[in-house]
């Protein structure tokens, strides 16, 4: 190891935790892996020392007035530590259990598709599919020329486009403002006339302002270029046109908008920014459910205990109702039984159907009879006790009946999104790839890293587009290339970040940490290597190794063999756990440590100890051909399709220790 002091952090005294007063000198600007027996001291050397106190130097490099809105960090208990650099631990933890946050959102990969889509993506009317364009004023004003000479037409500005009322108002301005014409309904009426403009209140009407009255010829230019530049700023970015052929005696309506329209369905989108796109904005998110892609309801499993009848409390929220509401809804009930016969004795699973349905969903519009007081009857339609509850839900300022309502409520996939989390316009602006196949942000985010990262390098990108994304793209490539590297190819974007195994939580932050480019930076990792199938080692390993080749330092507390074989340098911590290590056993190079012997890793690494292979295995009490009866000794899974699982019935034998293995992502924690 060389001796050059700069090269090197240098440790003295450190008696965190269990450590014995340790000298160390780590290498810098290598890969290194920390090792040995599990509470030997590794993660109290790594974390707890080197880690704490790169972090703390740190935040005493910050100016005092930054360092008050910041926690005071403790000293280790270490003498000094020399050759530090900026910090950061990429450690064994779940990630945010935020419904909002997934893999796309983390990685930030979702942030530059929202500028891929906005800049680049082609609209399309949700509706019917078809692609949708703006046009600049002046391409309106091409369009227009290109009609026959002599055409004769009105360019007119909309003021009031399907809305109920009278307008007078608007009426009145349109005069103010000089205009001498508006058309109403499609009438052209004129603004000088005596009699006043009288319109049905409770009818929509359409009403447009005649800005230009005009014929095609070949001098017509400029003022056509002004009239509809004053059509759009009344309009909102819209007009109107109605015009007449030279040989023609009816008239055609054509509309133009400089935002992205569909003339034919009216169907219109403002200019388009990265905010469209995004879930936690309200420009984008769902109207819904605001941007989380479920959404609470009344779950009928929840409302009714189906092993019950009506007397017992089988419909739970008649059962907690005061003694004034329990004889209402014993009146009602009676009427419910005269209306739909049922026999009220039997559990709530053993009543016919269409009962069920009435108590639940209501009658519709059919009117339900019951009685009021003694002498008295009331007949109206009932609206089920699931409106009832969503009713109650929606109007009441009680945060405890709110909290008593939830019990009832379960979560499903929301019905205007399903489950999407953005408006329908905004999933219909999709890119395409070079085989002619349309991807919406979300059918992008719903891809898997490895089905992404072809799918953008086939991207099909316009020439004049090309300058305006090339950053973009080489971004998200780099991104989805790292995560692929760390053998998580399999993983959707749109995975939800609180759903994912510490490993594949430590291996996303990795690869972003190779994304970011830093150079001269502590890299300290914990144990990257859990949740990793052995197919994949090696991909991890030349991933922590470009991290080192960025210029960085890499400490990885690990017991993998392949990573401990792979590095460059090695620190064997023992000889035991607890009160029994923190001591420097060995350190060096691989062959260095396999020459130790007093290295309890290097006697498993040479195969002087190992793991032996029993002798006896435990048996089922029978066999798996024999599986079937209940009480057989084995625990049974049939037709799990939780997550990824395929419809699977698996057994498992009691009193046996079974392993179910697996590459990574194929469904064993599921």
């Amino acid at each position: 190891m060389t001796s050059n002091k700069h090269s090197l952090i240098r440790i003295k005294g450190a008696r965190q935790h269990n450590l014995r007063n340790l000298d160390v000198d780590i290498p810098r600007h290598q890969f290194v892996v920390i090792t040995g027996l599990s509470g030997s001291g590794k993660s109290s050397l790594a974390f707890d020392t080197l880690f704490a106190e790169g972090q703390r130097k740190y935040m005493e490099s910050l100016s005092a007035y930054a360092r008050q809105f910041l926690d005071q960090m403790q000293k280790p208990d270490v003498d000094y530590i020399e050759g530090l650099s900026p910090a950061i631990a990429i450690e064994q933890r779940t990630s945010s259990a935020n419904p909002r946050s997934t893999i796309a959102t983390t990685t930030e990969i979702f942030d530059y598709l929202r500028l891929l889509f906005s800049s680049t993506g082609v609209p399309h009317d949700p509706k019917t599919g078809e692609r949708v364009a703006r046009q600049t004023p002046q391409e309106i004003t091409d369009a227009i020329l290109r009609w026959p000479e002599g055409t004769k037409f009105l360019v007119l500005a909309p003021l009031i486009s399907g809305q109920v009322g009278e307008f007078r108002d608007v009426i009145e301005k349109a005069r103010r403002e000089g205009f001498v014409r508006i058309r109403v309904d499609g009438e052209v009426i004129e603004l000088t006339r005596p009699e006043p403009i009288r319109l049905e209140k409770t009818k929509p009407h359409w009403i447009e302002a005649v800005v230009d009255r005009l014929v095609i010829r070949s001098d017509l230019g400029q003022r056509l270029t002004d009239s509809i530049e004053t059509a759009l700023r009344l309009g909102g970015g819209k007009i109107s046109t109605t015009r007449q052929g030279p040989a023609s005696s009816t008239w055609t309506d054509e509309k133009f908008s400089t935002d992205f329209c569909n003339p034919a369905t009216g169907f219109t989108m403002t200019r388009l920014t990265p905010k469209h796109f995004s879930f936690n904005s309200h420009l984008g998110a769902c109207p819904a459910c605001h941007g989380i892609g479920t959404e609470n309801y009344f779950d009928p499993d929840l409302i009714v205990d189906a092993e019950k009848n009506i007397a017992q409390g089988a419909v739970r929220p008649w059962k907690q109702a005061n003694p004034r509401m329990k004889a209402y809804y014993a009146a009602l009930l009676e009427g419910l039984v005269s209306d739909t016969p049922a026999p009220l004795e039997k559990p709530w699973q053993d009543l016919p159907e269409g009962f069920r349905s009435l108590v639940l969903q209501g009658s519709g519009d059919r009117s339900i009879r019951m009685a009021i007081g003694a002498n008295r009857t009331s007949s109206k339609p009932f609206e089920g006790v699931i409106a009832q509850l969503e009713n109650l839900y929606a109007t009441t300022k009680s945060e405890f009946t709110r909290k008593r309502l939830r019990a009832y409520q379960g979560r499903r996939v929301c019905r205007v999104c399903v489950g999407a989390r953005l408006r329908p316009e905004i999933l219909a602006v999709t890119l395409s790839t070079l085989d002619d196949r349309e991807y919406g942000i979300q059918e992008m985010c719903g891809l898997t890293i490895a089905e992404a990262a072809r799918a953008m390098e086939e991207l099909k990108v316009a020439p004049s587009d090309v300058e305006i994304v090339k950053d973009v793209l080489r971004e998200v490539r780099q991104r989805l290339r790292f995560l692929n590297e760390v053998g998580l190819g399999y993983l959707q974007l749109s995975r939800e970040s609180g759903t994912l195994s510490g490993g594949e939580a430590q291996r996303i932050r990795l690869a972003t940490q190779i994304g970011s480019g830093l150079s001269g930076v502590l890299y300290v990792l914990d144990e990257p290597s859990i949740g990793l199938h052995q197919r994949d080692n090696d991909r991890l390993i030349q991933t922590l190794r470009d991290l080192r080749d960025l210029g960085n330092s890499v400490i990885v507390v690990e017991h993998d063999e392949d990573t401990i074989r792979a590095a460059d340098h090695i620190l064997d911590l023992g000889p035991g756990a607890g009160p029994r290590g923190g001591a420097l056993v060995a350190q060096g190079t691989l062959a260095e440590i396999l020459d130790s012997p007093d290295s309890l890793t290097a006697q498993y690494l040479n195969g002087t100890i190992h793991i032996p292979v029993p002798r006896q295995r435990v048996a089922p009490r029978v066999t798996g051909a024999e599986v079937g009866e209940i009480g057989d000794g084995w625990l049974r899974v049939v037709g799990a399709t939780e997550n990824n699982l395929k419809n699977i019935t698996a057994s498992f034998p009691a009193g046996c220790l079974t392993c179910v293995t697996g590459i990574s992502g194929s469904g064993k924690s599921t």
